[in-house]
């Protein structure tokens, strides 16, 4: 497996990982698929030399994506920190891809200036939560039932590290 530099035509395969996580639920709080307009629109904000999209592929395939994204764009003081944020394909789970993109972006950071990560996640995403524990992500926040998923409240979580 190779994590290289997102381009446009790895679009299709993020925005495909992307939409599996919103069919399962609570891995993101979209409930609707995000259409490929959405995506290009999604991308062109991440530009490559600040807020990167990164994807883990083998043999020409995209098998999960991180990225980075600004926190509140255009609040100076806030412009090293940055979310992550990173999918996998359904076919590709539990194969330590999530560790080896998390790991990437971790290494990353530095080079982008970034000095705080953090990941906004749903609370039933207990995957999720494993994943940024083992890199010492840790909960900085919590919103309390503010998450509507068809009808069932949930926690949406702050983690975060210093990189």
């Amino acid at each position: 497996m190779k994590i290289r530099l997102a381009t446009q035509a790895d679009l299709p395969s993020i925005n495909g990982i992307y939409n599996q996580a919103v069919r399962k639920r609570y891995c993101t709080a979209d409930l609707d698929e995000i259409t490929m307009e959405k995506r290009i629109e999604w991308f062109a904000r991440h530009k490559s030399d600040k807020y990167p999209v990164f994807v883990a592929v083998e043999d020409d395939v995209v098998l999960g994506w991180i990225c980075f994204s600004a926190y509140r764009a255009g609040r100076k003081a806030l412009q090293t920190a940055a979310e992550v944020s990173y999918y996998i394909h359904e076919d590709h789970l539990q194969k330590g891809i999530g560790s080896e993109l998390l790991q990437f972006a971790i290494a990353e950071a530095p080079k982008l200036k970034f000095k705080s990560l953090f990941a906004i996640l749903l609370a039933a995403n207990l995957a999720s939560l494993k994943l940024l524990e083992k890199f010492n992500f840790e909960r900085w926040g919590v919103m309390p039932h503010v998450a509507d998923i068809d009808g069932e409240a949930c926690d949406h979580l702050y983690y975060g590290r210093a990189v």
